[in-house]
């Protein structure tokens, strides 16, 4: 691919984001923006926003777009809970992303885990809005149904690309993940659904219209849509870069077809602006 169009060059202000992550790194906690490599890294830190990244920082999956660590996790670190509410005190947050790594190791997933983060938030704060972007959970109903009551507001779990593509997603299942979303909407009603999807694989607009339709044929209400950017040349590659009209365009498409909120833009990302959706 060739190189990067003028709208994917932004500046990264490794001033703006040194406080965040020296206050992280003192806590001990992980956030995604970090194992991701997220563009908008220094823009969000210079904000004092982050996206947690709990049970680990080690994933069991292997997907192919994706710069998290691969491998053998370590046991799961309970502190981390403690961690987490610590960083949320010292950045004053009122707006919690929190993330994990796939542990396919564990019966649950982790969804307890989940669970208890979640609870000794509210502890701290009961006021503070808290999102959740889960994995599959291999499709366990026992561990949906944990996280989707656990008391966070918005629960998510990104498609991440259309249908045939999922060959970068390993161990993953396009058909399970429309499952796991319809659960999440079972499980609570009251829970606000959120899901993500990359672009620039080189999938045509109907199909990305059809994965808005499959998407909202299951109860799912927000929609982040953003540019796939490959971590390095051993990853998936990037196959077009697209426009940002075009994203423009999929937002009012999205809108029409009947998400409530929509996030798209060439570097909109899962977390990115996560306040936004609840301020509809």
């Amino acid at each position: 691919m060739s190189r990067r169009p003028e709208w994917l060059r932004k500046k990264v202000s490794f001033k703006a984001k040194r406080d965040t992550d020296e206050l992280l790194k003192d806590v001990g906690i992980a956030t995604i923006c970090q194992e991701a490599m997220c563009p908008n890294i220094s823009e969000c830190f210079g904000k004092k926003q982050a996206t947690f990244l709990i049970l680990g920082s080690v994933c069991t999956r292997a997907c192919t777009f994706c710069n998290v660590t691969r491998g053998k996790p370590e046991n799961v670190d309970y502190e981390e809970i403690k961690k987490v509410v610590e960083a949320i005190k010292r950045l004053s947050l009122k707006n919690v992303v929190i993330t994990s790594v796939t542990r396919d190791d564990l019966s649950d997933g982790g969804a307890k885990h989940f669970f208890e983060c979640v609870k000794a938030i509210k502890e701290f704060d009961k006021d503070i809005k808290i999102e959740l972007l889960i994995p599959d959970f291999n499709e366990d109903r026992n561990s949906i149904e944990i996280v989707s009551n656990s008391g966070a507001q918005i629960v998510g779990h990104n498609i991440e690309t259309i249908k045939r593509r999922y060959d970068i997603r390993s161990g993953s299942d396009y058909e399970r993940s429309l499952r796991v979303l319809k659960m999440i909407k079972e499980s609570n009603p009251r829970v606000n659904t959120k899901s993500g999807i990359m672009l620039g694989l080189g999938e045509s607009e109907e199909e990305v219209v059809e994965v808005f339709k499959d998407l909202l044929s299951v109860g799912c209400e927000f929609l982040s849509i953003g540019q796939y950017l490959a971590p390095s040349k051993k990853h998936t590659p990037v196959v077009e870069y697209i426009k940002p009209e075009q994203f423009e365009k999929y937002k009012n498409i999205a809108l029409g077809l009947g998400f409530r909120f929509v996030h798209s833009s060439p570097y909109t990302r899962s977390s990115y602006m996560a306040h936004e959706y609840l301020q509809i």
